[in-house]
């Protein structure tokens, strides 16, 4: 009995040999041809033409990149019309991509609204930043240089 087994073994111990055999000599023939230098390869059709899409971003992957996070900056939805918010507020999640945000709405450039309300749509990859309309004179605060006061009669006297 165990002769038997022993030469079925073996059996199949040839039978993988010359599989392994008969495969190694078509991968060699088969990189043999694609290899020669004589024959131009064709390039892949992807990068010839079609540029590869860009990732639209949501509000906060927009603002980061802005001074403050985009607060008192104009961000819009790309399908939007002359609506913009100025971002008023935000509160961002600990991993920087997600939250929620507080602006005015602006239609053709002016506020529409006095108080912010929350914004909607957030996380949804079709926002921008709008430059033309970047932070009003008005809500950017004003820094004035501190004045010298001359001395007094009593600092001079001490």
């Amino acid at each position: 009995m165990t002769s038997l087994a022993s030469k079925a073994s073996q059996n199949q111990y040839q039978t993988l040999g010359l599989l392994r055999l008969s495969l190694n000599f078509l991968k060699s023939f088969s990189t043999t041809t694609s290899a020669s230098p004589s024959t131009p390869s064709p390039a892949p059709a992807s990068s010839s033409t079609k540029p590869k899409r860009r990732k639209k971003k949501n509000l906060f992957e927009v603002a980061q990149f802005l001074p403050n996070w985009g607060i008192g900056y104009h961000m819009a939805k790309t399908h939007w019309a002359n609506v913009s918010y100025e971002i008023t507020k935000i509160n961002l999640y600990k991993d920087g991509k997600h939250g929620k945000a507080w602006g005015i709405v602006h239609k053709d450039g002016l506020p529409a609204t006095d108080a912010p309300r929350k914004i909607s749509g957030v996380h949804k990859r079709c926002w921008r930043y709008i430059p033309s309309l970047s932070k009003s004179v008005e809500s950017t605060p004003k820094v004035t240089a501190p004045r010298e006061i001359a001395p007094t009669d009593e600092v001079q006297a001490a």
